[in-house]
C-alpha cells in the first residue's frame, strides 16, 4: 500500500468540527496509543504559510487534533492540545494527549451491587456526555458482576474509576477510537468503547510480522521484577492495623508444586475500597498477569511494507509475529500476541506493535 503518510487536521473540541487542515504540523516523536491510559507527543508547527486563524484552531483547551491515513483515510490518531510555546522563533512547539486525558479531568460519582462490570464503566463515564468533547459511549456486557462505589467525597475522575475497575478479575477492557461523524468526514467523534476484549483476537491472524519481510528489528523483554512478577497475591484496602479490610492471599498453586518459588505481592490497588470482594477482584486479576512475569514484544518494521495500522490491525487485536532465525532465536520463534499499544513515525517509516503475551 506504500508509505504511511498523514492529514492533519485541527478541530474544535466540544463539537469535533474541522477548522482548519494544518499542513505545517509534524511531530517530533513517534505518535503512540496504549489500552486505557494516556499517551502524549510533541509538535513543532512551522509558522510560515500555516492557515491565518491556526492560533485559535490549535487553542490548549479548546481543539482536537486528529491525524488520518491520507492513503485509507482511516483517522489513526487524536490528540487534545495542553502546552503552546512560542515567541520569536518561527515555529510553535505543541504537546497534546490523547482524549483518555479529559477522563482525568472529569469527577465522577455512581454506586453498584451485583451489576455487570461493564454497566459500572459506562455508568462511571456518564460526566463525559454532559459540557464535553463528542463523546459517546459504545459497550458490550462483560458477564461479570461486581460491587463498586465511589462517593464525591473521593474526588475520583473518571479515568482513575475506569483503570480501578479494569483491574479487576473478569472486567472489559476500554479504550477511546476516534471516528468520522459521517460520509461527508467533516467532523470526528470519540467513541469510549467498553468490550470484554478490545479488538479482534484470532489464532491466526491476517496481521503477519516477519523476519525477514517487513521487520527490521525486534527486542523481547521478560520481567519478574517487583510488580511484574508473584505467585502470591495480596491486595490492601483502607483501614490501620486488624481493621485494615483485605482480600485473600491468591496463590498460584500449580506453579508452586511444579517447583517455583513464593513470590509476595501485596499491594493497595486504589483508595477508598473498602469492599472484599473488590479487593479479591483486584488480587485474581493481578495473579493471572503476574504468576509468570511479563514477556513484552516490541516490533519494529518499515510501515511501507508491513500490515496497515487502522486497516489491517489496530489497537487490542492478535498479531503474528515469525522470526526466521536471530542472535536471540538462532531457531527461530513464532508468537501470536495482543497490540496492547502501538507507537507509527511516518517520518522514519516505522510502525510498532507493543505485544504482550497473555498467559
Amino acid at each position: 500500500m506504500g508509505p504511511v503518510t498523514l492529514t492533519w487536521y485541527a478541530c474544535d473540541l466540544r463539537t469535533g468540527r474541522i477548522a482548519e487542515e494544518l499542513s505545517a504540523l509534524t511531530p517530533t516523536q513517534a505518535l503512540s496509543r496504549r489500552l486505557g491510559t494516556v499517551t502524549s507527543t510533541r509538535f513543532e508547527l512551522a509558522l510560515a504559510g500555516t492557515p491565518p486563524e491556526w492560533q485559535s484552531a490549535t487553542d490548549p483547551g479548546r481543539t482536537l487534533l486528529v491525524a488520518v491515513d491520507s492513503t485509507t483515510g482511516a483517522p489513526l490518531w487524536s490528540g487534545i492540545p495542553l502546552t503552546r510555546e512560542g515567541g520569536s522563533a518561527d515555529t510553535v512547539a505543541i504537546v497534546a494527549s490523547t482524549p483518555e486525558c479529559y477522563l482525568d479531568r472529569r469527577s465522577t460519582t455512581y454506586s453498584g451491587t451485583a451489576v455487570d462490570l461493564s454497566t459500572a464503566m459506562v455508568q462511571v463515564a456518564q460526566p463525559l456526555l454532559t459540557q464535553g468533547p463528542p463523546f459517546s459511549i459504545d459497550s458490550v456486557a462483560s458477564g461479570t458482576v461486581g460491587n463498586y462505589t465511589v462517593q464525591d467525597s473521593d474526588d475520583k475522575t473518571v479515568l482513575s474509576c475506569l483503570q480501578e475497575l479494569d483491574a479487576m478479575s473478569g472486567a472489559p477492557e476500554w479504550t477511546v477510537d476516534t471516528t468520522w461523524v459521517d460520509a461527508a468526514q467533516t467532523a470526528f467523534r470519540l467513541v469510549l468503547r467498553v468490550r470484554p476484549k478490545i479488538g479482534v483476537q484470532a489464532a491466526t491472524p491476517e496481521a503477519q510480522f516477519d523476519l525477514p519481510g517487513c521487520v527490521t528489528d525486534y527486542l523481547l523483554t521478560e520481567s519478574y521484577e517487583r510488580g511484574k512478577g508473584a505467585t502470591s497475591v495480596t491486595a490492601r484496602g483502607e483501614g490501620q492495623g486488624a481493621s485494615r479490610i483485605t482480600s485473600a492471599a491468591h496463590t498460584a498453586s500449580a506453579l508452586l508444586a511444579d517447583g517455583w518459588c513464593l513470590w509476595e505481592h501485596r499491594y493497595q490497588p486504589a483508595s477508598g475500597i473498602t469492599d472484599a470482594a473488590q479487593l479479591d477482584a483486584h488480587a485474581t486479576e493481578a495473579l493471572a498477569l503476574m504468576q509468570t512475569g511479563s514477556a513484552v514484544w516490541t516490533v519494529n518494521a518499515a510501515a511501507s511494507a508491513a500490515p496497515r495500522l487502522g486497516t489491517d490491525w489496530a489497537l487490542g487485536d492478535s498479531v503474528a509475529v515469525n522470526i526466521t532465525s536471530s542472535q536471540r532465536h538462532p531457531r527461530g520463534a513464532s508468537t501470536v500476541a495482543r497490540a496492547y499499544g502501538w507507537e507509527l513515525d511516518p517520518e522514519a517509516n516505522r510502525v510498532s506493535p507493543i505485544l504482550l503475551e497473555e498467559h
